[in-house]
């Protein structure tokens, strides 16, 4: 979901607020009982069919409900509120809709049709609305946190915490999954992504939403397709040769739709190709329907629907969001547009069916969402773990880290880090348990406020050196932190980058940061400095301290999981889900983001293929991530059979301490003729012991070997020799061999088994 709260006020006058009188009205509250969980009206229907047997299939289940249906009621199931009120507009949510929530559509009781309650977001249980009374969860760390653990069960586990959560909230729809590449570094909303490699960011996110669906609540995939900037999102046009999508932002959203089978897809606001992408035939009906197969039901951002018969025509199932388009699009003009034969009612019909089969495929029917305790102490633990899965040791010059028990004088600076951690701003943003951390930081509406989770990474560290003595300073005083830095034996920096959804950032700290970096790592070169941020930033201080720790926005547990890593009590094992340049004069655009046409004349050049193909040094390259402990990786061999290619290798534990490696396979036609030198192929968390090893087994999507045929719409793979590379990064090759493929084309609709 996306709010353009304060960009668009709302006053609902003219169209907008007759259709809400107009739209499908919702049902008379139910009353709940003290002390027990009541089922509500929609679960004791009227009637019963063929639709309750759970023994059909849910495409069968949908049909025979379908066919039962009245018009009015199919109108009901495509049109959605928002789930909040606004006192200083004149709109008031349904009486059903949870408080604070995003969405809401009204149950059908005759016919036993639940309410859909919506909730944002990817990392937890959001509250939406100014007056509304926030919902207090846990909160993972951010999706490009998640990406950078390289773990599918660590992504697995947070979305099944979160969606747990979900469910124990009355939520039985969950507006996570995003999965655009990351173009441009200073997209706010980056942290809400899984990074630059479509393979990646595809697996990575799909776990996560397979995770949520585990708790039989619905997860969307989003933001469908090409969402890579805040500037101008509501009109911008994406443009990009249809190709080189198809081999990048494309084949990341295919790869998690496929793996995932998400409920729904999220629709974004901007236009591509001209057409805004919730009224795009070609990407809602050719590529996601035609040639992927989807079955599920698209939905639309909020307020990202511009049309109704031209929306509905091209592919578009249900108009999310009430308020925030400049009509209720699927309200009244949908009625009237199937009247006067616009939208046929086999269309309308269609877009009834997808969305009762995604909720009878996600179990939405049989295990309602009622409002029921949550085990908290469990899932503190699922946050840290993947908070410490996740962070990355870019730097760590000399062994600095992990601190050693002789550091008697600790100084720890910035980042309000004697309070709390840093968080996302915007649709996502879960409030903690406890509140706000440092409250009153502006701006204090929307996206923010800036919000910082209550764990403070200062009483974490006074916590694990408690012989020592830890003195802290806010930072504010370049002069004065330099000072304390030069009379301790450690210092650590904790430095922010806040970014959220409806604006952009510069590829920098916020405020003076950088200068106070410089002014306390000249003072005493023992510097760590942890980096709380949603995407990477420019580090001219960097030749000047110790070690850098990229926390990212470590969530409900993030002080706690921070000085776990400091101290050793785990070792990192994160890897960067993104290539981090040295300034932005090496990005593909360098040119601030700016409105109207976006040429992604890169093509499917992205991130870590860029600086491949243009032979630029990065700061630090896609994949890389240091270690407390020391890994060796050989042994690599390639086979091709029946035109697949499997990689196999063993990796090995040569140092004293317990951890967990990344190796990565990168592939390569020795003809050429892609879009850079390489692609990731495959990848593997690998834990091990001192001194065990593994020998680990992958194979390649075909897809990954191939280019797309656009005039024959089809996957081609060159005959020939290829690389395969056994890498501990995008620049850190470390064995090679080669391996002949034959020629093969394949379908638009292929899918790896």
């Amino acid at each position: 979901m996306t709010l353009r709260i304060a960009a668009v006020p709302l006053l609902l006058v003219g169209a907008a607020a007759s259709a809400q009188v107009a739209a499908p009205p919702p049902p008379a509250k139910v009353a709940p009982v003290a002390g027990t969980p009541v089922l509500p009206a929609w679960n004791k229907p009227a009637i019963r069919g063929a639709w309750n047997d759970t023994r059909l299939t849910p495409d069968l289940r949908a049909k025979a409900l379908v066919a039962a249906m009245t018009r009015d009621e199919k109108l009901t199931l495509v049109f959605g509120y928002f789930g909040t009120d606004f006192p200083v507009s004149l709109y008031h949510a349904p009486v059903e809709a949870h408080a604070g929530s995003a969405g809401y559509v009204p149950a059908i009781a005759r016919l036993g049709i639940p309410a859909q309650h919506q909730t944002d977001a990817g990392v937890g249980v959001a509250t939406q609305g100014g007056a509304a009374v926030k919902r207090e969860r846990t909160a993972l760390p951010s999706n490009v946190a998640i990406a950078a653990s390289w773990d599918v069960a660590v992504a697995h586990a947070g979305g099944a915490m979160i969606g747990d959560e979900a469910h124990r909230s009355g939520f039985n729809v969950m507006l996570a999954g995003g999965v655009d590449l990351l173009r441009e570094p200073r997209n706010g909303r980056n942290f809400e992504y899984g990074g630059e490699d479509p393979l990646l960011a595809g697996t990575m996110v799909a776990e996560q939403v397979r995770g949520i669906q585990s708790n039989h609540v619905i997860s969307t995939i989003k933001h469908y397709a090409f969402n890579d900037q805040e500037t101008d999102r509501n009109t911008g046009n994406s443009v990009i040769e249809h190709g080189a999508a198809r081999v990048s932002d494309l084949l990341a959203f295919q790869l998690a739709i496929e793996r995932a089978d998400p409920g729904s897809i999220m629709c974004s606001y901007n236009r591509v190709d001209g057409t805004h992408a919730c009224e795009n035939s070609w990407l809602l009906t050719d590529v996601l329907r035609t040639d992927w197969g989807f079955k599920g039901y698209v939905m639309s951002d909020w307020g990202a629907t511009h049309s109704t018969a031209i929306a509905a025509n091209a592919g578009l199932d249900q108009d999310s969001g009430f308020p925030f388009d400049t009509q209720p699009f699927f309200a009244a003009p949908l009625r009237e547009a199937v009247e006067r034969g616009e939208v046929t009612p086999a269309r309308l019909d269609l877009m009834t069916t997808r969305i009762v089969r995604s909720m009878f495929g996600h179990g939405v029917f049989e295990d309602p969402a009622i409002e029921r305790p949550i085990d908290y102490a469990a899932h503190v633990a699922v946050t840290r773990a993947a908070a410490e899965a996740g962070a990355v040791l870019l730097k760590n010059q000399d062994d600095l880290l992990p601190l050693a028990a002789s550091a008697k004088r600790i100084a720890v600076i910035g980042g309000h880090a004697d309070k709390g951690v840093l968080a996302g701003g915007g649709s996502s943003l879960v409030y903690p348990i406890g509140g706000n951390a440092v409250p009153g930081l502006l701006p204090t509406g929307w996206p923010g406020p800036i919000m910082y989770h209550p764990s403070s990474p200062l009483d974490e560290i006074k916590r694990h050196a408690p012989g020592a003595t830890v003195t802290f300073a806010d930072g504010s005083d370049p002069v004065a932190a330099a000072a304390l830095a030069r009379d301790a034996d450690i210092v650590i920096v904790f430095a922010t980058q806040w970014q959220g959804e409806s604006f952009d950032t510069p590829m920098t700290l916020d405020g003076t940061q950088d200068a106070l970096i410089d002014a306390v790592g000249a003072a005493n070169s023992k510097t760590v400095v942890v980096l709380e941020t949603g995407s990477q930033v420019a580090m001219p201080w960097l030749d000047h301290v110790g070690a850098v720790l990229e926390a990212w926005y470590p969530g409900t547990q993030g002080g706690a999981a921070i000085a776990n890593l400091l101290f050793g009590k785990v070792n990192p094992s994160g890897r960067l889900p993104m290539t981090f340049a040295k300034s932005v004069d090496q990005l593909a655009d360098p040119a601030t983001p700016h409105v109207g046409n976006v040429a992604y004349s890169e093509g499917a050049t992205v991130g870590y293929k860029w600086f491949d193909a243009k032979a630029i040094a990065p700061l630090f390259a896609f994949g890389h991530g240091l270690s407390y402990t020391r890994f060796t990786v050989g042994g690599l061999t390639a086979v091709a059979a029946n035109g697949a290619l499997t990689a196999r290798f063993t990796v090995r534990n040569t140092g004293a301490r317990a951890g967990a490696s990344v190796p990565q396979i990168y592939v390569s036609p020795d003809a050429g003729g892609w879009e850079a030198p390489k692609r990731l192929g495959g990848f593997a968390k690998v834990a091990l012991a001192p001194g065990a090893s593994q020998t680990v087994s992958m194979s390649v999507d075909r897809r990954l070997l191939a280019t797309w045929d656009e005039a024959g719409h089809q996957w081609k793979v060159a005959g020939g020799a290829y690389k395969v590379m056994l890498a501990d990064s995008a620049r850190d090759i470390r064995q090679t061999v080669t391996v002949t493929l034959p020629a093969q084309t394949m379908p638009a609709t292929w899918r790896a088994k």
